[in-house]
Formats: C-alpha cells, sequence, structure tokens
C-alpha cells in the first residue's frame, strides 16, 4: 500500500527462533495480548509455528494483521489449527488505483474463504483516505453481510497525524452516522480530530502497549521509530514504568487508536507535563 509505513521491497524473514525469544520475553515481562503484524504476516513460512508458541505461552489472546492477499483455505484451515484467535484486515475501498490494492473487487472471495473456514474472530476496517470516500460505504456492506465485525478507520500521515481532504473528513462522519452506537467509531477522540481538534490523552506507549520492529526494538508505535526505541530483549520492568509516565508530544492529534485504547483505562493517572519553556 502507497501509504504504508512498513512497506520495502528488501526485508528477509524474521527467523522464526528470533521471534520466539522476542514472544518468550515480551511473556516475561507480562504481556497481555499479542498481535504479529508486518509487513505481511502471511508471507512468513513458520507463521503457524509462531502463533502456536504463543498460545503456548498462553498469552489472552493472539491475533494477526494482514492484507489478506494470500488468504487460501489450506492457510485458514492451518491458522485455525495453529490456535489463532482475531484476524484484522483492512480495506481501503472498492477499485484498485495507484496508491493500494488492498481492496474489495481483489478480496471478496477471500472474505468468502474466511466466512466459510475461520474458526477465528474476523475484525474488517473500511479505510477512508486511499480512495473515494464513498466506497468505504460498499465495504462496510459488503463486510456486515458476510456477518463480520467492522470499523471505519481514517489514513493517517507518517507522523500518526490526521491528513485529509474535507471530502474524506465529511465521508467519514457521514458513515459513521450511520452505524449502531456499540461499534468502535465512537470513541470521542477521533470526532474532535475530524473537526479539525485536538484530542489528548495519557499515552502510555512503551508501557500499556509495545509495539516491537523488525529488528527487535521496542518503541512507542510504528510511526515514532526516530524518536525513541530500545533492543526489547534488554527491556526491564523499570522500562516499562519509566515510559508509563513519560510524556509524548505527538499525543493531542494521534490518530493510533492502538496505542490509544492502550492507554484508556489508566487516562486517570498522573503522567507530568513537560514544562513549557
Amino acid at each position: 500500500c502507497g501509504y504504508c509505513s512498513e512497506y520495502d521491497k528488501t526485508s528477509d524473514p524474521v527467523p522464526v527462533e528470533t521471534l520466539e525469544e522476542r514472544v518468550r520475553k515480551l511473556k516475561e515481562l507480562g504481556t497481555f495480548g499479542i498481535s504479529l503484524t508486518g509487513g505481511e504476516p502471511t508471507m512468513h513460512p513458520e507463521l503457524p509455528r509462531l502463533i502456536r508458541a504463543c498460545r503456548e505461552l498462553r498469552f489472552y489472546r493472539t491475533s494477526m494483521i494482514t492484507n489478506g492477499f494470500f488468504l487460501r483455505p489450506e492457510l485458514i484451515e492451518t491458522l485455525n489449527k495453529a490456535g489463532l484467535q482475531r484476524m484484522q484486515l483492512s480495506i481501503d475501498g472498492v477499485q484498485a488505483n495507484e496508491t493500494t490494492q488492498k481492496v474489495l473487487n481483489n478480496l471478496k472471495k477471500r472474505l468468502q474463504w474466511l466466512r466459510d473456514h475461520a474458526r477465528f474472530e474476523v475484525f474488517i476496517s473500511a479505510v477512508i483516505g486511499a480512495c473515494p470516500p464513498a466506497e468505504a460505504d460498499e465495504v462496510l456492506s459488503f463486510v456486515r453481510q458476510l456477518g463480520f465485525r467492522a470499523r471505519v478507520l481514517l489514513v493517517h500521515d507518517s507522523q500518526g497525524q490526521l491528513k485529509l481532504s474535507n471530502e474524506d473528513l465529511q465521508a467519514y462522519e457521514d458513515i459513521v452516522n450511520k452505524l449502531p452506537r456499540r461499534w468502535p467509531e465512537f470513541s470521542g477522540y477521533r470526532k474532535k480530530l475530524v473537526r479539525g481538534r485536538p484530542a489528548p490523552f495519557r499515552c502510555r506507549a512503551g508501557s500499556r502497549y509495545l509495539y516491537v520492529d523488525e529488528y527487535g526494538n521496542v518503541n512507542w508505535c510504528s510511526q515514532t521509530r526516530k524518536v525513541w526505541s530500545k533492543p526489547l530483549l534488554d527491556y526491564t520492568l523499570n522500562d516499562l514504568q519509566e515510559q508509563f509516565y513519560s510524556y509524548k508530544t505527538c499525543n493531542p492529534n494521534c490518530t493510533l487508536n492502538c496505542a490509544r485504547s492502550a492507554s484508556l483505562f489508566d487516562n486517570w493517572r498522573r503522567q507530568p507535563n513537560p514544562v513549557a519553556s
């Protein structure tokens, strides 16, 4: 996808033994749930083995994020047997364009295979910002017909900030207003951001949420890899505590739901703001 911060043409799969060492370290640190991301996880030849390793370590939830292109009935059944609990897949629109191929017309058959074979939870995101915004409505309609859980997401820039046209933002509000109130879009921060208002929060990234890149470094999130990082295997409980209280200046306009949702339950706890100079 043209907007993806993870995309490159050079990275080989990380050795599965290295990944297993990392997930053991995450368990040692008290990690609650784990999500296998990429790049594209289904391109890794040892993905089922890694999922089994996560289940044996008894994470509460083992999930993965995929673009869906390599899904076949045989792979879906293999993921069932490995013990995958949740799959997240985002769809950028209906028709492919110069920015993305991850569209409904390319994924319909794979979504139907998921419906017919998956014994894990499937969560679909319709993304606004890479295709004409009206296409997100069609994506949601198709996904709901298949019985999957769904939500609407917004494309963000390389700093995790909102960067959409007025047409995209209006389409987002129109679609969200049609969804049942129980759906995840009704988290006030997105409403504030699409209206051009900041939505500050006490970000606990680096503590409640660890983004571990392909090199084995912990970062606050995928968009802050040049801001702060530390090797996972050197991470300690002291690091978790330090980052829990560390103020992140990017928080007011952050669009990253992963960091926000992991921080939600601690928003009442203190986090010193930097002293203005």
